[in-house]
């Protein structure tokens, strides 16, 4: 962790979506000495149940300021999360699935580091992890690597010598994993949400991708998963 000026805790900025994932890395970077700042993109996804997530966890973890930014992508639409298509519920597969959103990634991390360089902060976290997860070619190592070269090059702070590094503490974590740094770092789970179609009710579906994974998570950590489903696995 680099110290700030004066030797003060030094800022970061967490890409808080809400969910579980997003939660334990704003955690992690809370306990490496962190202030934080959190950004929650809306972006008119049909699990906005996430955002009200997000501000919970918010105040949870005492950061410094929360960034609520709307950016409708379902103008662009292109995904089950964003436009009339069916969240598959059929269980897991090796392909990308349909809830993938175009470019997301690198849309709310470069967002992240508008914000982050807008700040003087030089640490953004975010929450991906490449082993329990649903695919997504924007949660890999690779990508990861990537955007960390593009914002040096990209940014006044990074051509002056001061880039940004992009923290993915859960990167190779498995879902088991993250609820137990969930336990470990005394956060509540049933503050966030991972479900991808909640049902009218306000339940999460139990047979999303998310859910699943989620469910298979807990139970192989042996711990309780609060969240109310409407079925489970």
């Amino acid at each position: 962790m680099r110290q700030g000026q004066s030797g003060e805790q030094p800022a970061a900025v967490v890409l808080l979506s809400g969910g579980l994932d997003s939660m334990v890395s704003a955690g992690i970077a809370r306990e490496q000495g962190y202030r934080l700042n959190a950004l929650t993109i809306d972006y008119n996804q049909r699990h906005r149940i996430e955002i009200e997530s997000a501000r919970c966890i918010a105040g949870e973890l005492g950061c410094e300021r929360h960034v609520v930014l709307p950016l409708d992508l379902r103008q662009f639409g292109g995904s089950a999360l964003t436009d009339e298509i069916a969240v598959p519920t059929g269980g897991v597969s090796d392909e990308i699935p349909v809830t993938y959103v175009p470019a997301r990634n690198i849309v709310f991390l470069s967002l992240t580091l508008a914000w982050a360089e807008s700040l003087g902060a030089r640490d953004i976290f975010i929450g991906v992890n490449a082993l329990d997860y649903s695919g997504y070619p924007d949660c890999r190592p690779e990508f990861i690597a990537a955007f960390t070269d593009m914002a040096r090059l990209g940014t006044k702070a990074g051509v002056e010598g001061e880039p940004c590094r992009i923290h993915a503490p859960l990167q190779h974590m498995s879902k088991a994993d993250i609820a137990r740094q969930a336990a470990r770092l005394g956060l509540d789970p049933g503050m966030s949400w991972s479900c991808y179609a909640p049902s009218g009710d306000g339940r999460a579906c139990g047979l999303c991708d998310s859910c699943r994974l989620r469910q298979k998570g807990f139970a192989e950590a042996g711990l309780v998963d609060p969240t109310s489903y409407a079925a489970t696995i």
